[in-house]
């Protein structure tokens, strides 16, 4: 009859803060740019001329609570 071995766990890997810097940099300022297009475009600090965008995240602007009307 076969004997049942105790399974060893699987360590984590360890992820240095350096490694994640870069990345966690990006998130933000792609955050930051999605959040512009949605809440600010075609308002005070408009980048682009005319209403595509507007319309492109209009419902995106009524989900976050952003007033367009």
């Amino acid at each position: 009859m076969p004997q049942a071995t105790a399974a060893v766990p699987a360590a984590l890997p360890q992820i240095p803060v350096s490694d994640l810097a870069p990345w966690a940099i990006f998130s933000a300022l792609l955050a930051a740019v999605v959040l512009f297009f949605v809440g600010a475009e075609q308002g005070a600090f408009s980048v682009l001329e005319g209403t595509l965008v507007h319309e492109w995240v209009h419902d995106a602007r009524h989900v976050m609570g952003y007033p367009c009307h």
